[in-house]
């Protein structure tokens, strides 16, 4: 049976291998029982009789066997449990891992490692973690050169078919596009081995949109060839299918990121103007003058950026981020990495909507010349929305009493009552003030500890040489600071 998600998703951080922990010589770690290979997602130390009810699976779960008195079932429990490995720590408690042990993982094929005496488990669960970090360093690297290479395809006279084949050489598989109804309009890659095509076509239908409710993707495997199916956006029913012979970490995520380029270069048909705009758009994100850029998208047209994070945290991958994108009626989405913040280019200034399970920040509508000044602002924005718990903060134009200043004397007034101020000593002193002083808040929306604030703040105040608790001052310094 296929497997179905709403997008492609992998676990916090990359599974270990059990045979790079024993090949730390420094631990002293030694198989002794099970099989070799097992993948690693945790560490845990108990010395339960039953630990069954507080593992998650895939944990190397560390013992010394304090309360162990039925080795065959306290095995078993831990099979049951999902546990990747036991790792059995000798001394003070048993002076040898015990045979009844050893037998039991043989019988359960769970892989058993022996910990000497001088080995604390601690550092075994620092060896796990630096093995995660490496993992994960190698993941975004990958993942990173898979990005630039699938962009540079997407930059070609005959886009679509050099995104597949970039995807196909990143995966080291077959890559194709095909139809709602199964037909391949492009493909890349390895011919497949016999039969691997009709279960793509098979997956496809799965995540087709003629299905009701349809899931985003579907993975299958037919013998060793693991099989995957996205749905494509743009309401044509195309379908992406991929099949490779292994699965490594970020495939899922380079995945996500072909699916947002091929959703976009397989929309409808545009007519001129529209493909006018789009290919302006494309040179913007990839760095050209936006002066150079404005003429071909209108100048007096109006654009807001919108700095986005999910309510409840984590990393999003780029079918989510496409999916915020859509709700805003924007395909120009940055899907960030990690715990970044999503970016999304929304034309024109109307009045945007909170959208469920996001925090979002947006600037006032801009010129396409001005897009940093609307990407600063955005990024505050969210900040100030995050730091305040509301689903929505706007950066508002400047308006009321603070319009009603002279530009050029106000302008020059603020540059020279801040100019002892450097980043990021401005930025914080801007946060603060609109947080109404409050030392937690500011320290959410900037994403730093508390008694950093205070202690930049506290700079502040020594090189303006003033009294931050004065409300007189601190009403300049706020309009200073907006006439930035």
């Amino acid at each position: 049976m296929p497997e179905l998600s709403a997008g492609p998703t992998a676990p916090p951080t990359p599974p270990v291998r059990l045979t790079e922990l024993l090949a730390r010589e420094e631990l002293g770690l030694r198989g002794i029982a099970g099989p070799p290979e097992a993948e690693l997602l945790w560490v845990h130390t108990s010395e339960m009789a039953d630990p069954y009810p507080y593992l998650l699976g895939g944990e190397l779960l560390l013992s010394a066997g304090v309360l162990l008195t039925d080795p065959d079932t306290y095995v078993s429990r831990l099979v049951e449990a999902g546990a990747a490995a036991l790792g059995f720590g000798v001394r003070p408690v048993h002076e040898a891992v015990p045979a009844e042990l050893v037998a039991a993982c043989d019988r359960y094929g769970l892989p058993l490692i022996e910990v000497p005496p001088k080995t604390p488990f601690t550092a075994i669960a620092r060896a796990v973690w630096r093995l995660m970090a490496q993992a994960r360093l190698r993941e975004l690297r990958r993942v990173t050169r898979a990005q630039q290479a699938l962009a540079t395809a997407a930059a070609r006279t005959d886009p679509v078919p050099a995104v597949l084949h970039q995807l196909a050489a990143q995966l080291e598989g077959r890559a194709a596009l095909l139809t709602a109804d199964g037909e391949e309009l492009h493909a890349a890659g390895r011919t497949p081995a016999p039969g691997v095509r009709a279960a793509l076509t098979r997956l496809s239908r799965v995540v087709a949109p003629a299905v009701r409710p349809a899931p985003a993707s579907a993975t299958d495997t037919l013998g060793t060839t693991h099989l995957a199916a996205y749905a494509l956006g743009g309401g044509q029913g195309l379908v992406l299918t991929l099949a490779t012979e292994r699965r490594e970490p970020g495939d899922h995520t380079v995945a996500g990121i072909a699916v947002v380029l091929l959703s976009l270069l397989a929309a409808p048909h545009q007519g001129a103007d529209a493909a006018g705009r789009s290919a302006a758009l494309v040179r913007l994100l990839l760095g050209a003058d936006p002066a150079g850029v404005a003429p071909l998208l209108g100048g007096a047209e109006q654009w807001t950026v919108v700095h986005a994070r999910r309510s409840g945290g984590g990393p999003v991958d780029p079918l989510t981020a496409g999916a915020l994108g859509a709700a805003l009626g924007s395909a120009l989405v940055d899907a960030g990495r990690g715990r970044d913040a999503v970016r999304v280019l929304v034309p024109g200034g109307g009045r945007l909507a909170p959208q469920p399970g996001w925090t979002l920040g947006a600037s006032a509508p801009a010129a396409i010349t001005a897009l940093d000044v609307a990407d600063a602002q955005a990024a505050r924005a969210l900040g100030r929305a995050e730091a305040t718990r509301t689903p929505l903060a706007v950066d508002a134009p400047i308006s009321g009493l603070a319009a009603l200043l002279p530009p050029g004397p106000a302008a020059e007034h603020a540059r020279a009552l801040l100019a002892p101020l450097a980043e990021p000593l401005t930025e914080t002193l801007r946060c603060w003030l609109s947080l109404h002083g409050s030392w937690d808040r500011t320290a959410t929306a900037l994403q730093v500890h508390r008694n950093t604030v205070r202690q930049r703040i506290g700079r502040c105040g020594v090189l303006l040489k003033t009294d931050l608790d004065d409300m007189d001052v601190r009403t300049e310094l706020w309009l200073a600071l907006r006439q930035e």
